[in-house]
């Protein structure tokens, strides 16, 4: 008798679906991500603004990376984005944003993808984000020296800019 039963119970228990293991975020991308900072952005024209646009064709991710700079000091003295992509993306974009107010351009070009890595804890499948937070860095500091570089005139922060 408990067999019979066994067998109707199981026989109207629908089957259970493959389980997948949920992917884990490291707290820090979990906490910019759920609270970015610095997003938006500024106007592109504007002389003081200089805007980094990188992506990455293999997953999709987008990432915009501008910064305003006080013209008589160098110091960045504001950062936005705007990031298309997933969750660590996001959270590099962030990250990058805070790691480079305050500085002269020439200290953010010391900002590599691996501390953003090492800082958010992001797993190896996800380095390409912090490379491209990195990336976006690069190519805002370089917009931002060929845009005075035409209002001066000067053509050596153009020079500066492609070695870095």
């Amino acid at each position: 008798m408990l067999r019979l039963a066994s067998k109707k119970l199981l026989g109207q228990v629908p089957a259970r679906p493959a389980q997948l293991l949920p992917r884990f975020y490291h707290e820090k991308v979990i906490e910019h991500f759920n609270n970015p900072r610095n997003v938006g952005s500024f106007d592109k024209n504007d002389p003081t603004v200089g805007t980094g646009l990188v992506g990455a064709p293999a997953c999709g991710d987008v990432m915009k990376l501008q910064i305003k700079v006080d013209d008589k000091t160098g110091e960045i003295i504001d950062a936005r984005f705007k990031t298309f992509g997933c969750g660590s993306a996001i959270a590099s974009s962030s990250v990058a944003t805070e790691w480079v107010k305050g500085k002269q351009m020439e200290e953010v070009l010391t900002i590599k993808n691996t501390e953003i890595a090492k800082h958010l804890s992001l797993p190896p499948v996800k380095l390409h984000c912090s490379m491209l937070a990195e990336d976006a860095i690069k190519a805002a500091v370089k917009d931002y020296q060929t845009k005075r570089a035409k209002a001066t005139g000067d053509g050596a922060p153009v020079e500066q800019a492609a070695q870095a």
